[in-house]
């Protein structure tokens, strides 16, 4: 019986310090755990001291993630969403314009947005699939344009090999996948050979259908187990554990009730070793638990979300909304004693 450790998270300042005493840190992180949720399929859960978890899973569990391009994992990063495109369900049609990108751009790196996520292909429920050249003719530009106005990291975000090698061309830093490598394969040729980090993302089906009926037989175990195996792959393929971020994907395939458990269990996925990426920012799962119909409405539910991801020790909030977040996150690090520097 395959047997799963959650690390149960705490940000109290007071507690006692290292294994021995009772608590370790989570991830090298602001949170800490002194108790564990043992998760087993057709096995209720049971809390257990971490005298009861192996060795391993503690250091796997405690050891702090690897410096992403540059940026440290002591505090949460901000990734700024822009949508080159005229059709993402929340800001289609704001910023496909080349000037309106880049002052959106360098507005949310003012605001606080440290990773800058440049996306030329909506993955909405029920989008159709965009042509690689219509794709790369909508970011290269922008990221080449970027480069010359900001310091932050320009990620790509997308499925396709020959976008990717393109905005990586064009001074992009990292990859975003929202396929996990699975939807082209030349895709993680392309990764390796850049040594640019990569963001694999679950996500059940096709963003045409992924909403259509999805089903899990324990979503929580079953995203973990797709996220390990597709963790191995990428260092199968040549990319380094060390340049691998993990995003359970919320809103991709999942129903409203999928996304709550998700949401409530993230710090399962510290145990893949990866440091998370939480996507949350005005879904639908939001709108449909605070009434706000409308995406550009769902800021606060955002960032409610956002701020319970942190909680759970989430290192990377990608967001619409940076200067609200950032607030928010000022305010909860310094209420839990942890010192940040602006960004």
């Amino acid at each position: 019986m395959t047997r799963y450790w959650r690390p149960i998270p705490m940000t109290d300042p007071a507690r006692a310090a290292g294994a021995a005493a009772g608590a370790l840190p989570l991830a090298g992180g602001w949170c800490w755990f002194d108790r564990v949720e043992r998760l087993s399929r057709g096995a209720p859960p049971q809390v257990v001291p971490l005298g009861d978890v192996p060795d391993e899973v503690l250091i796997r569990l405690s050891a702090p993630r690897p410096a992403l391009a540059g940026l440290t994992f002591d505090r949460p990063r901000l990734m700024g969403i822009l949508n080159v495109t005229p059709d993402s369900f929340s800001d289609g049609g704001l910023f496909d314009a080349p000037v309106a990108a880049l002052r959106h751009a360098v507005a949310m790196r003012a605001a606080g947005a440290e990773i800058i996520d440049i996306g030329g292909e909506s993955t909405r429920p029920g989008a159709a699939t965009v042509a690689p050249e219509e794709e790369v003719a909508r970011t290269a530009p922008i990221i080449a344009a970027l480069c010359g106005q900001t310091d932050a990291l320009l990620s790509i975000d997308t499925r396709k090999a020959v976008v990717a090698q393109a905005a990586i061309a064009a001074g992009a830093g990292m990859v975003n996948d929202v396929s996990a490598l699975t939807h082209d394969p030349a895709l993680a040729e392309v990764v390796a050979a850049s040594g640019l980090p990569v963001c694999l993302m679950h996500a059940q089906g096709a963003p045409a259908t992924m909403q259509d009926d999805p089903r899990y037989g324990d979503v929580l175990l079953d995203v973990y187990d797709h996220l390990a195996a597709r963790i191995a792959a990428a260092e199968a393929a040549g990319i380094a554990r060390d340049r691998i971020v993990i995003d359970p994907g919320i809103g991709f395939g999942k129903t409203l009730q999928h996304n709550v458990t998700l949401l409530r269990g993230l710090s399962l996925y510290h145990g893949l070793g990866s440091p998370i990426l939480l996507g949350a920012s005005r879904k639908r799962f939001i709108g449909a638990i605070s009434g706000a119909e409308a995406a550009r409405d769902r800021m606060p539910g955002s960032v409610a979300v956002a701020l319970h991801g942190v909680a759970q020790g989430v290192q990377i909030l990608r967001v619409h909304d940076t200067g609200e977040t950032r607030q928010a996150l000022s305010l909860q690090q310094a209420l839990i004693g942890t010192v940040t520097d602006d960004a």
